[in-house]
């Protein structure tokens, strides 16, 4: 589906400077399980690369219709606007929780042992067995971990 190289091109031509290999598929996390449900059930999953560039985290959205790399950047934080991110386990997840001076981003992301067979993990297969979200997660997990506003 998605293939690295063209999340870059995307990224780069918006003015950002991508980092190799330090992006992953998420989708907002649901406050709660109500949310959760509301979710399922209205089929509203938005799905975005989150990719580590040289200053700041930048949001590519998957367009709903078609599943490809829409060519625009939905959000990007500077990580000088950034007070800390969290990771923590929740089920068959991760949850990265981004604290900046004004607001909370919450978002969801698969573990990679299950990735291969879930939506998040088919948006990223580039050729059959390659997985990039899977072979990133842990290090970008840790690179997310290590930004803090200076």
């Amino acid at each position: 589906m998605a293939k690295q190289t063209k999340i870059w091109d995307i990224i780069k031509s918006a003015g950002y400077a991508p980092i190799e290999n330090r992006n992953i598929i998420v989708s907002y996390a649901p406050a709660n399980i109500s949310d959760s449900i509301a979710k399922f059930l209205g089929c509203s999953n938005e799905f975005f690369v989150l990719q580590i560039c040289a200053d700041e985290l930048v949001l590519v959205p998957f367009s709903k219709m078609t599943r490809g790399l829409k060519k625009e950047v939905a959000l990007a934080i500077p990580f000088e606007t950034i007070e800390s991110i969290q990771v923590s386990t929740s089920a068959l997840n991760y949850i990265i929780t981004i604290k900046t001076e004004h607001d909370e981003l919450r978002l969801s992301t698969q573990q990679k042992e299950l990735s291969d067979f879930r939506l998040k993990g088919l948006l990223a297969n580039e050729d059959l067995g390659k997985n990039w979200h899977k072979i990133n997660l842990d290090e970008t997990l840790n690179a997310l971990k290590e930004i803090k506003k200076d």
